[in-house]
């Protein structure tokens, strides 16, 4: 720097200056730029682990529904072998299907009640 004149100085010191600002700003937009990717990572996380979840609630409904409905195939084979058997049935049959449409609507009356 010895050998250097003024003008050549100063210019040297402002494009270090330039760089040294260049260089801060850089820095700071990759930091921007590594949370923002961090918080992308946590939020496609938080998906993975909620679809994971939803899953396994559908799997459990689709067990439940195979087991519901292998019940109410059995009452309808029941049902309709006790209605094809004779009139001696029917009374019972009449009395049965009044039991069950009561038990649904009050069932359906006490689910109503605790979900308000």
């Amino acid at each position: 720097m010895a050998d250097w004149t003024r003008g050549e100085r100063i210019e040297a010191q402002s494009s270090g200056a330039v760089e040294e600002i260049l260089d801060r700003e850089n820095k700071r937009m990759a930091d921007s730029l590594a949370s923002k990717v961090t918080r992308l990572k946590s939020l496609a996380l938080d998906i993975d682990r909620d679809t994971e979840d939803q899953n396994r609630y559908l799997d459990g409904m689709d067990s439940d529904f195979t087991s519901v409905t292998g019940l109410l195939t059995g009452s309808v084979k029941r049902f309709s072998t006790m209605a094809r058997s004779g009139r001696d049935n029917r009374k019972l049959l009449c009395g049965m299907a009044l039991v069950l449409i009561v038990a649904f609507f009050i069932l359906s009356y006490l689910l109503s009640r605790t979900r308000t």
